[in-house]
């Protein structure tokens, strides 16, 4: 069994390759940077101790070597650091310095290449987490490049830090708010959908093609009505409909993808 560790700046997920059938992977389990020592319960508790562990970590360097401790403690095993780099698998980076590119948005492309088939559209990765990631993958299996803006809640919460009387909003987007709540929360809203169509327009244009999206991370719910709207609406007015498709834990699919790809490569 092999452990897939997501170590985020949010969250810590996890997901379990069985032996018996590693091409399924387990759902995903969450637990919280503070408490580590539910991690180390749940690992302990586990039917079969995992014999390899491989991860990304975009949590700091204290953090990645808290939850190895707990891992080499638990299961005897250090883990393996999947990092960005110019090329894996099929993946190639288009990055000026490919390293510099966060492990986690590389391997959650990783994650939904495994989903294509020969000859796919372009697609777009749009993570919706601490901070919000919109990137592009071609045809080819090229990665172009990407956004990076703050995710729905450290927007909210900036305003409300930042600020003498904003509140931290909990409302309902709406084209025309009619008290703060509603106010920033459209405005959030709006943000971060208009950044996705943003780049889906970007998309269209170099490729003169419409690529897929694929969304994931927690703040996804909160922006949804409002980005499938002007998608809707983007994708009408040039006769090309579109609907994102939800992925769970991309960067946990990629590391198994990774792993199981890698597994089967000759000596």
């Amino acid at each position: 069994m092999i452990l897939l560790i997501d170590a985020g700046n949010s969250r810590l997920k996890l997901g379990l390759l069985p032996a018996g059938a590693p091409h399924r992977r387990s759902d995903t389990q969450a637990f919280d940077h503070a408490d580590p020592r539910a991690l180390a319960d749940w690992l302990r508790a586990l039917p079969e101790t995992p014999a390899r562990a491989v991860g990304v970590n975009v949590a700091g360097g204290d953090r990645g070597d808290a939850v190895a401790r707990i891992v080499e403690q638990a299961c005897g095993c250090g883990i393996e650091w999947l990092r960005a780099e110019p090329q894996t698998l099929a993946l190639r980076n288009g990055y000026d310095h490919p390293e510099q590119l966060g492990a986690d948005r590389w391997a959650a492309m990783l994650g939904v290449l495994a989903r294509q088939h020969a000859g796919h559209p372009p697609f777009m990765v749009a993570s919706f987490g601490t901070a919000t990631t919109l990137d592009t993958v071609s045809s080819e299996n090229v990665f172009l490049g990407g956004l990076i803006l703050p995710g729905p809640a450290m927007m909210r919460a900036a305003l409300a830090h930042g600020t003498a009387n904003l509140p931290l909003a909990q409302g309902v987007a709406t084209a025309y708010p009619t008290d703060t709540n509603q106010a920033i929360s459209s405005g959030v809203a709006a943000a971060q959908a208009g950044a996705l169509v943003r780049q889906w327009l970007a998309a269209r244009t170099r490729f003169g093609a419409t690529p897929d999206i694929y969304v994931t991370g927690g703040g996804w719910p909160e922006i949804r009505t409002e980005a499938e709207t002007l998608l809707a609406q983007a994708g009408a007015a040039r006769s090309v409909p579109t609907r994102p498709v939800y992925v769970e834990s991309p960067v946990l699919d990629g590391l198994a993808a990774w792993v199981l790809q890698t597994a089967q490569r000759p000596e």
